[in-house]
């Protein structure tokens, strides 16, 4: 029955493949939880799901990790339940982990100014070596591209080439769900996209390979990781800890710089491609705290 419900997640839902490899490890996880009850997952009750969810936090799962496994599990019970192979829904009674809702961590604009700059220093400086010139340059187009447009990871390594080929200051992404967005592209991203795919285009395999950033064999696209480990190379280069630099902190420097500048929240939502608007206001918590800190330490009155 997982994979019947993974299959109806793929088919009806549109879930990522990501997506789809989460729910599979927290079902597994499940499942190998109950039958050590000797009882199957499908026929689990609400005390055997309780049991579960009392072992994850006795195992040190954030209560996140916990919400996030018991979400996975309500929408399999439902699933079992609506195609008719279970009269009840165990997790019904079943109450959610209380989480704190973290903060982004987010670079300031002098960081992310820094990195641009340094991003297009190496890029320079590495002129006369051909293969150290072409990482740098990859390097730079993917920081200048995540800055410019709030892309997820996994939507930058799976855009197609043709995105750099248009003349024009946006694309269309396919985000989560397989929903579509249209993106604006600064200046300064399109130019350096432009100098990485004239590079790009000079191996003979590149015209075979769909993707914008691929393999060194051009088979597929480059790996979330390997977007990553280059940024967080590229940090620890001008003075940023790796452990504050991810793509994701990109995204969140997007966000939270456009409504710094004055951006309407929904337009930012839009940008991002949040289906609910109250996962974009968590930016405007940053910028609560920021300003609270403005009138603490500048401020006449402030001790």
């Amino acid at each position: 029955m997982i994979d019947a419900f993974l299959e109806m997640m793929s088919a009806e839902r549109g879930a990522a493949d990501n997506t789809l490899a989460g729910y599979r490890r927290d079902l597994d996880d499940a499942e190998d939880f109950l039958r050590q009850t000797g009882r199957r997952l499908a026929e689990a009750r609400s005390e055997d799901i309780s049991a579960y969810m009392r072992s994850l936090e006795a195992a040190g799962f954030a209560a996140s990790s916990q919400a996030r496994k018991l979400s996975t599990l309500r929408q399999y019970f439902r699933f079992l339940y609506a195609e008719g192979h279970r009269a009840d829904d165990p997790t019904g009674v079943i109450a959610s982990p209380k989480k704190a809702r973290a903060l982004p961590k987010v670079l300031d604009v002098g960081a992310v100014d820094r990195l641009l700059e340094r991003a297009a220093l190496e890029v320079s400086e590495t002129a006369g070596d051909p293969a150290t010139h072409a990482r740098a340059v990859r390097t730079r187009a993917i920081l200048e591209l995540l800055y410019a447009t709030g892309l997820r990871v996994g939507e930058l390594v799976t855009l197609p080439v043709t995105v750099a080929r248009r003349d024009e200051p946006f694309f269309m992404v396919k985000g989560k769900g397989g929903k579509e967005r249209l993106v604006p592209v600064a200046d300064s991203a399109r130019d350096a996209l432009a100098a990485y795919v004239a590079i790009r285009d000079r191996d003979p395999r590149a015209g075979d390979c769909p993707y914008l950033f691929p393999t060194e064999d051009h088979t597929t696209h480059i790996a979330r990781q390997v977007v990553a480990r280059d940024l967080k190379s590229l940090g620890t280069r001008c003075g940023i800890s790796a452990a504050k630099l991810s793509p994701h902190v990109l995204r969140h420097a997007f966000a939270s710089h456009l409504l710094q500048n004055g951006a309407d929240l929904r337009v930012v939502q839009q940008l991002l491609g949040h289906a609910d608007i109250s996962t974009t206001q968590i930016y405007t918590h940053v910028l609560d705290e920021q300003l609270h800190r403005l009138v603490s330490e500048r401020h006449p009155l402030a001790d």
